[in-house]
């Protein structure tokens, strides 16, 4: 399969990491608006997660300065999208458009409306679509998910996500909500989506917070309330920039034990109500080589992809908006119609 890389930033540059170890597929096409980078030299390019910059080999690849170009180059069967969020809707309807079937990083879509839009416009060209909801793939979540789809450990009680990281500085259009979303829509994004891929649409939200992006803060701490008194709290957001580290946990309590893991050197560990407990066992293969993968083999089948359907993808950046919302109510509960 021919795939075109359309972005070359921080995701674009941890996107390509995991291509160069899958087989069957041709990096085809690059695109950025950075010379630098379209030559294959990333070295200055960085995020929050320790990637670090490097240079690549495009000397095969088709180079162009503009997305719109890019994704209806006629020799390509696929699209990587890694552009900044407000480019997602333009830049997938377009690729499906053209014929190609598409992955879009997260978020899927900057507002409810344009992912709507992108998979009308997948299902119009009988094409794939699939958000980049990596927490998906990640092993530490993985053994999350695994071990809550057995059902041996009863019913949710209550689950906590936390995500944290410094202000983002890579990408001049992040502090921007009306391109990015702010803190809520482009990280917190992970932790709504793992809520509704575990446990659905909540009833109602509530949320409290702080936004000031001046200074690069915007936190909440918010509720999803669901049927039968099961509670999930997201918490997290944009702290001070350059010096917070990033990190990443959950706290996942069922009738018969609780499930736990941070990135701060905890693995995913299950603490049963008997008083044992045991290391969880997750996949030894990195999340976004694994979700390029499911992704390619879909495109290749034809086959929706059910593991990460656009459809749930779609909800995550409408209850992302939601919560947004909520946070201007200080606490009331709105109704979650998605």
């Amino acid at each position: 399969m021919k795939l075109g890389m359309i972005g070359l930033g921080f995701m674009g540059l941890t996107h390509l990491k995991a291509l160069r170890n899958i087989p069957d597929v041709e990096l085809a096409v690059v695109c950025s608006n950075v010379p630098k980078a379209l030559e294959g030299d990333l070295t200055d390019v960085g995020g929050n997660l320790g990637v670090e910059g490097e240079k690549f080999d495009f000397s095969r690849a088709r180079k162009y300065s503009d997305w719109a170009d890019a994704v209806r180059d006629p020799d390509i069967d696929a699209v990587d999208l890694c552009l900044p969020t407000h480019l997602h809707a333009p830049a997938a309807i377009a690729a499906l458009e053209s014929g190609k079937h598409v992955l879009v990083e997260k978020p899927f879509a900057l507002n409810g409306e344009e992912a709507d839009r992108i998979i009308e416009a997948a299902e119009k060209a009988g094409k794939i679509v699939m958000a980049a909801q990596v927490l998906r793939f990640f092993p530490d979540y993985v053994a999350l998910i695994d071990i809550h789809r057995k059902g041996e450990l009863g019913p949710m009680r209550a689950a906590l996500f936390r995500r944290r990281c410094a202000a983002p500085t890579w990408g001049d259009w992040l502090p921007d909500p009306s391109k990015s979303g702010g803190g809520i829509v482009d990280l917190l994004i992970h932790d709504i989506d793992m809520a509704i891929h575990l446990f659905g649409l909540p009833e109602a939200v509530s949320a409290v917070g702080h936004e000031d992006l001046k200074r690069g803060i915007d936190i909440i701490t918010g509720q999803l309330h669901y049927a039968g008194g099961g509670a999930v709290t997201i918490t997290g957001g944009w702290h001070h920039p350059k010096s917070y580290p990033f990190s990443m946990e959950y706290t996942v309590s069922f009738d018969g034990g609780t499930a736990e893991y941070s990135s701060a050197g905890r693995p995913p560990k299950l603490y049963r109500e008997d008083g044992s407990e045991q290391e969880l066992p997750k996949p030894d293969k990195d999340g976004y080589q694994a979700e390029i993968e499911y992704f390619l083999e879909c495109a290749r089948a034809g086959r929706k992809p059910e593991r990460c359907p656009p459809e749930e993808s779609a909800a995550a950046v409408k209850l992302a908006r939601l919560f947004a919302e909520a946070r201007k109510k200080k606490g009331e509960k709105l109704e979650c119609r998605i």
